[in-house]
């Protein structure tokens, strides 16, 4: 195994994950209304109970397994005791597992709280943002830096009354910044629902001391120069950016998709950022329909292995080509362009001379062969096995929104049953994670023995809050791709 050599250091979406940020379902989950759920960006609201106990806690388990497994091997039973009431899983409580290597952005958020100057400052812009009337604030001084941190998140003060909304979104820790070789790239989120949530990361990247030597090489896209006079017709022009829109497919190359919350002016700027921090070598912008279907890149398409994709088969070489089509409806819809994806690869040394890409295959098939060195034929699983309507529907709960714990073995969602289909069409293993852990447990395996294996997680109320587990993780840290 290489030697760890940095605190943080991504460079690939499918090198063996070693750390990561998670936030686990807080109670602001459970304070979603039907009223405000879009204006907190959810389709529905959930069933906080069940994401907890039945779904979010096995993706702990799972993360904890392959990156930190003396925290939970062979202390299941105790730790899932109806006794234990699920204390191992809580930040704040003192049996809670405080992983360095599945690390809780609370915890994270309480410790930084304890520094009496951070926590005035903190205070203050929060209540600033939520307009928090001056006693309310000197009132909130006086709580715990534990306490202070669950309401800081769920907008509840200890008495259970609220304060100020909840920032549900939390758990989609992708967005909140993505971590590009040994930089920290600082999202700057679209939508005001989020704004709190990018405040307290701001402190705890810039004050906590595990990111105490990644300071320097954090960045922070600037607004454009009088941007709040623009008309909201000028959004292009507005600095936005989420997580989910940037992907390091390898050492020298990111993409960086434009959709409904990154702005083509925020695209603009990070390839003039990454380029001139000496980051990467390239960038490919990748232009996806601004349609809350899709949201960001990591809804259409993620990585798998060095020769293997899943992606929404719309967005197919061949469904672009119209090859299915008879020649009548090929040429009727031969213009049309509100469902195409456009790609520009930006090459630091040669910038006035892009590469165009006429579709996603395409640029995938490219990362493949020549950024990571492929020899291999690159195949691409289609979500819902590229049948429709199944396609569609399992794009919606995220079937091309998978995790890479290491190449070849991925997380996703138990619902998309075709999409598994196709996957052990692909050669994979489908295994649910409850009967993978009661083999890790039993000791039958351990997780050097799992190879091309779609883990099938439970997600009956966490495909409702629209994101899938590549949303609910930033890593920090992966090992390096070994040279082919």
């Amino acid at each position: 195994m290489p030697k760890e050599i940095a605190f943080a250091s991504v460079t690939s979406e499918i090198g063996t994950l070693k750390r990561l940020l998670v936030h686990s379902p807080d109670s602001g989950l459970g304070k979603v209304v039907p009223s405000k759920a879009q204006d907190w960006l959810f389709e529905d609201i959930v069933h906080l109970d069940t994401i907890r106990r039945k779904e979010y806690d096995y993706y702990t388990k799972i993360l904890l397994y392959f990156l930190d497994p003396e925290k939970i091997r062979g202390k299941l039973q105790q730790i899932d005791a109806p006794s234990a009431n699920r204390n191992f899983y809580k930040p704040g409580h003192k049996d809670f597992f405080r992983s360095d290597k599945v690390i809780e952005l609370q915890w994270l958020l309480e410790e930084i709280l304890e520094d009496h100057e951070i926590r005035i400052k903190l205070l203050a812009s929060v209540c600033a943002i939520e307009g928090c009337s001056h006693k309310k604030q000197e009132e909130l001084n006086q709580y715990s830096p534990v306490d202070l941190a669950k309401i800081f998140i769920s907008g509840t003060a200890t008495d259970k009354s609220l304060l100020f909304p909840p920032i549900p979104n939390f758990i989609f820790t992708r967005d909140i910044g993505i971590t590009i070789n040994s930089h920290i790239l600082l999202n700057k989120p679209a939508k005001k629902a989020r704004t709190r949530e990018a405040l307290l990361m701001r402190y705890i990247f810039f004050h906590h001391p595990l990111f105490a030597d990644l300071r320097e090489n954090i960045i922070e896209l600037p607004d454009t120069h009088q941007h709040f006079l623009l008309p909201k017709e000028g959004d292009d022009k507005k600095v936005t950016l989420e997580g989910g829109d940037v992907m390091v497919v390898s050492k020298d190359h990111v993409l960086i998709g434009v959709s409904e919350r990154t702005s083509l002016e925020a695209a603009h700027q990070a390839v003039h950022a990454l380029f001139e921090q000496n980051v990467v070598k390239k960038v490919s912008i990748v232009k996806i329909p601004k349609k809350r279907d899709y949201m960001h890149i990591d809804t259409v398409f993620t990585q798998v292995k060095r020769n293997v994709w899943v992606m929404l088969g719309h967005f197919s070489k061949k469904s672009i080509k119209k090859e299915d089509a008879d020649i009548v409806q090929r040429i009727l819809e031969g213009k049309k362009s509100e469902n195409k994806i456009q790609v520009i690869q930006f090459r630091k040394k040669d910038l006035e001379n892009p590469v165009y890409f006429d579709n996603l295959e395409d640029l995938l098939n490219d990362i493949s062969r020549n950024d990571l060195g492929c020899d291999e034929k690159v195949r691409f699983i289609y979500s819902g096995n590229n049948e429709f309507p199944f396609d569609a529907r399992e794009q919606w709960t995220d079937s091309c929104n998978v995790l890479a714990l290491k190449e070849g073995v991925v997380l996703g969602y138990d619902r998309n049953d075709k999409t598994s289909t196709a996957f052990e069409k692909a050669g994979f293993a489908v295994v649910p994670v409850k009967e993978l852990l009661e083999k890790l447990e039993n000791g039958e395996i351990t997780t050097d023995d799992i190879k091309d294996t779609m883990i099938l997680m439970p997600s009956a109320e966490l495909s409702r809050a629209r994101g899938g587990f590549h949303c609910m993780s930033m890593p920090l840290l992966r090992e390096p791709l070994s040279e082919k």
